[in-house]
C-alpha cells in the first residue's frame, strides 16, 4: 500500500526533490550555508535512514530505488558540507532549540534530543504497525519528519530573515507534503482496504505546520512590512498550535 503511485504522489515526490536541490545549488553557489539549520538536516538524514532501512532486503522498482538512495544521499552531503566546508558560516548561535547550543559539533546538551527526538520514538514504540524493528523505526521516521522542520522555522523567527533560496525549499517541502494529503485523499477513495492512520495524523499535522508559517508570512507581506522586522512571524506559536 505504501508504494502506490499516482499523479499526486509523483508530483510529490519531485517537489520534495527539488526542495533538496535547490538547497545545495543555494550552497554551493554562495558558498555559505547560513540560514540553513543544521538541526533540521540532521533530523531530516535519520528519517531518510530509518524509513529506508528496506533498501537493504526488499526491491520495489528502479524509480523507488533510486528516490530512497538520492533523499539518504542528498540529505548526507548536505550535512556533510556543513559540518566540512561552509562550517565557518554555518550560524550556532541562532540555530538553537530550547535555549542550547549546536546539534552535533559542540557535544553539549540539547533540546532536539529532549523535545523532539526523544517522545518521536516513544510514539514510535506504542503506536506503530507492527512491533518489529523495521516497523518501529518506519512510525519513528513517521513521526519525526512531521517535526524535523521546527529547528529552521525557529531559526528564521530568530534572525527575522528569510532568504529566497531558502524559503523556496521550505514552499516546495510544504507543497511536497500538501500533495502527499491529496495523494492519500484519492488512495481511500480509490484503494480498498486503504487505511494508515499513522502517516495520515503526521503528515496532516505536517502540513498545517507549514501552512501556518506560510500564512502568516504571506500575511506579513500583505501589511508592507519587511521580514526582517516582522514580529508577528512566530515560529514558536505556530508549532504549538499546528502541533496540538
Amino acid at each position: 500500500q505504501r508504494l502506490a503511485m499516482n499523479i499526486f504522489r509523483l508530483a510529490a515526490d519531485m517537489l520534495h526533490l527539488v526542495s533538496f536541490l535547490v538547497l545545495m545549488f543555494r550552497m554551493r553557489s554562495q558558498r555559505s550555508c547560513r540560514g540553513v539549520s543544521l538541526k533540521t538536516q540532521i533530523l531530516f538524514l535519520l528519517v531518510f535512514c530509518c524509513r529506508y532501512l528496506d533498501l537493504l532486503f526488499s526491491f520495489i522498482s528502479i524509480y523507488n530505488t533510486l528516490m530512497k538512495i538520492f533523499f539518504i544521499s542528498a540529505a548526507a552531503t548536505t550535512v556533510y558540507l556543513m559540518l566540512t566546508r561552509y562550517k565557518t558560516s554555518y550560524d550556532v548561535e541562532n540555530d538553537k532549540f530550547h535555549g542550547d547550543g549546536s546539534f552535533f559539533g559542540m557535544f553539549s546538551p540539547h533540546g532536539v534530543i529532549l523535545f523532539i527526538i526523544a517522545p518521536c520514538f516513544l510514539l514510535a514504540l506504542i503506536f506503530n504497525e507492527a512491533f518489529t524493528p523495521f516497523e518501529v523505526l518506519w512510525a519513528f521516521s513517521i513521526y519525526l519528519e512531521a517535526v524535523a522542520i521546527l529547528p529552521q522555522l525557529f531559526m528564521l523567527q530568530r534572525t527575522k530573515e528569510g532568504e529566497a533560496f531558502t524559503l523556496l525549499c521550505i514552499f516546495c517541502a510544504g507543497s511536497y507534503r500538501g500533495l502527499y494529503v491529496i495523494n492519500w485523499i484519492y488512495r481511500y477513495f480509490t484503494e480498498p482496504n486503504y487505511w494508515q492512520p499513522l502517516a495520515w495524523i503526521s503528515g496532516v499535522a505536517q502540513a498545517l505546520l507549514y501552512a501556518a508559517f506560510f500564512y502568516y508570512y504571506v500575511a506579513a507581506l500583505r501589511d508592507g512590512s519587511r521580514v526582517e522586522r516582522q514580529s508577528a512571524l512566530s515560529v514558536e506559536g505556530l508549532a504549538q498550535a499546528a502541533l496540538e
